[in-house]
């Protein structure tokens, strides 16, 4: 059994701007000439014990207080869900997810990748360093990945050299990039989907130092890093605002994605929800793309516009790693939404699937229930419903 979730609340040729250079992308969207159809999901964190099944892989050596190689993990997961095969394909992790996502047919497909892409530099002092080889990159060609957005705590794990070999690695499978660069300037530019006579989708990305980001790996003029905003307060509300205005023309639509807010827990700040509500009404954001949580949290429709403040892990390698288990941190969700760039939000369908053997995998249906009510007690607080479909999904009522 399969459950989505669905928001009822109301996509054509694209191109792609990464770093400046446009391209084409062919074909029309089936979803009509105002609806966009996106596939978002939280964080992508490829590194480490994942890397180590990939038939290229990174030296396992690794640089924590209670763990030396990174095949640990691998031994961790093993232990919990049985034999992890070795060598394995680029679109093995994405296990059921990748049929699911084709047959919704999204116009783009956006992802928090939260890995460094480099088997070179040296790892950051901060406890956690992931990072994945250059090769596997095709794992996320094996799903089609459209954009990855870097602003977050992972991206700058192996210093510089990391930054920029992850920026060459994605340029040259052709993927877009959002909240990273070569320097300021490059970090703070958005990443241009030309959508032709129906306009473009501008996907800003930033971290905030709430998501364990350190504010020394922000871009600078002659240095690689990060695009980062100091704390979710009116000055940097105003920040992305004039971000915006700089490449904003008319009939295009912004998507801004958000690293910040702990791993674990409800909780929304109000310093984020009102930032949130001050970036939809003063730099008329469209569509909010938070992560950093490593379980989905709230969502929140606002005039229109949908918040998803934390969308959670969609893969990692925490398997066989225990606690936090009231979070229930083996359960992902991918979200599906339908943007009408005249009204809003249409619809949003969020997948849920079960990680196993490093794998995303349908849940039994017990286990989307749970999802389906623990986000239902999460949304209620902005007077938005949680329901499962029948079809496998869940479903955002409001």
């Amino acid at each position: 059994m399969r459950i989505n979730v669905l928001i009822k609340v109301k996509s054509t040729p694209v191109n792609i701007c990464v770093n400046s250079k446009i391209t084409a992308l062919q074909g029309g969207s089936p979803h009509g000439n105002q609806i966009m159809r996106l596939f978002l999901c939280g964080d992508l964190m490829t590194g480490r014990g994942i890397d180590q099944i990939m038939s290229r892989h990174c030296d396992p050596e690794i640089h924590e207080p209670y763990m030396r190689s990174a095949l640990g993990y691998v031994g961790l997961a093993e232990q919990r869900s049985g034999t992890i095969p070795r060598s394995v394909p680029p679109d093995y992790v994405w296990g059921d997810a990748l049929a699911d996502i084709d047959v919704r047919k999204p116009d783009l497909r956006i992802v928090n990748l939260e890995t460094s892409i480099t088997d070179r530099g040296s790892p950051e002092p901060k406890g956690i360093n992931y990072r994945m080889h250059p090769a596997n990159v095709a794992c996320l060609a094996a799903t089609r990945i459209d954009c990855c957005v870097l602003a977050n705590n992972h991206i700058g794990d192996w210093g510089t050299v990391g930054v920029t070999d992850t920026l060459d690695s994605l340029q040259k499978a052709k993927v877009a990039i959002a909240g990273a660069g070569v320097d300021d300037d490059a970090a703070r530019r958005p990443a241009i989907f030309d959508r032709g006579r129906d306009g473009r989708l501008l996907v800003f990305a930033y971290a905030l130092p709430s998501s364990g980001t350190p504010l020394a790996w922000a871009a600078g003029r002659h240095r690689p890093g990060i695009n980062l905003l100091n704390s979710p307060d009116r000055e940097s509300a105003g920040q992305v605002a004039r971000d915006i205005a700089a490449w904003r023309k008319p009939g295009d639509t912004v998507l801004l994605s958000l690293h910040w807010g702990p791993n674990w827990g409800y909780g929304i700040a109000e310093a984020h929800r009102s930032f949130a509500h001050q970036v939809i009404e003063e730099a008329e954001v469209d569509i909010l793309h938070g992560h950093s949580s490593h379980h989905p949290i709230a969502i929140e429709v606002h005039r229109g516009r949908p918040i998803l403040y934390g969308c959670g892990d969609f893969i990692n390698d925490y398997e066989g790693i225990g606690g936090n288990e009231e979070y229930r941190p083996d359960l992902m969700l991918g979200y599906v939404l339908d943007y009408d760039t005249a009204h809003g939000l249409r619809a949003l369908e969020a997948l849920p699937y079960r990680l196993r053997k490093f794998r995303l995998e349908r849940p039994p249906a017990t286990d989307v229930e749970w999802l389906a009510a623990r986000l239902d007690r999460e949304c209620a607080r902005f007077g938005h419903r949680v329901e499962t479909t029948g079809r496998g999904s869940l479903a955002l009522l409001r």
